[in-house]
């Protein structure tokens, strides 16, 4: 079982897309020299990938280059999230956190194991009307994230921990190339 596991992991790295990884670097590279904004979200395990990236991000980048990088993690604000699910819906918990935030050329990174989660695919959807660069990473067949999202990176895998990993090790992947190339 533990060689199974670590063999399916390490077929799914070695499947990624090395073109759109550089792509994302790029996006976020250019967002970071022009002092842009990257928000960060998803829900679950995705939720808490998305805090850690968002915190490597905004301190690591700046201990390692000396430029902070405006980097929010949107999974973050549970009382915020919390108020518009009770007051609206569960599918607004992002998508109005970013009308209250996102300027365009602003990036958003969106999460999602199975790519179909509707407060993710609203989130992606506002950010694109306002002007955002949207990036959704998924699994399985990429879902609805990744025809929505205008750069997507799809895990190559049918088992939503094994999606998670690699999401956990592509977030940590970027964040190695930003460092050395935001010097």
């Amino acid at each position: 079982m533990i060689r199974e596991y670590l063999d399916l992991v390490t077929q799914a790295i070695a499947e990624l897309p090395e073109e759109k990884i550089q792509d994302v670097i790029d996006t976020l590279k250019s967002a970071h020299a022009a002092g842009k904004q990257v928000f960060l979200l998803g829900n679950g395990g995705s939720a808490a990938t998305a805090s850690h990236i968002a915190c490597d991000f905004q301190k690591g980048l700046k201990e390692y280059t000396g430029k902070r990088f405006r980097a929010c993690a949107v999974t973050d604000n549970v009382a915020v999230m919390t108020a518009w699910a009770n007051d609206t819906a569960y599918e607004n918990i992002f998508a109005e956190q970013l009308d209250s935030l996102l300027e365009p050329g602003d990036v958003v990174l969106a999460i999602s194991g199975s790519g179909n989660s509707p407060n993710v695919i609203k989130a992606v959807e506002k950010a694109n009307e306002m002007g955002a660069v949207t990036i959704g990473w998924s699994g399985f067949r990429g879902g609805k994230l990744a025809q929505v999202a205008k750069k997507a990176i799809v895990v190559n895998s049918d088992n939503m921990q094994r999606i998670e990993d690699v999401h956990m090790i592509l977030g940590h992947l970027v964040f190695h190339c930003l460092m050395r190339q935001c010097k």
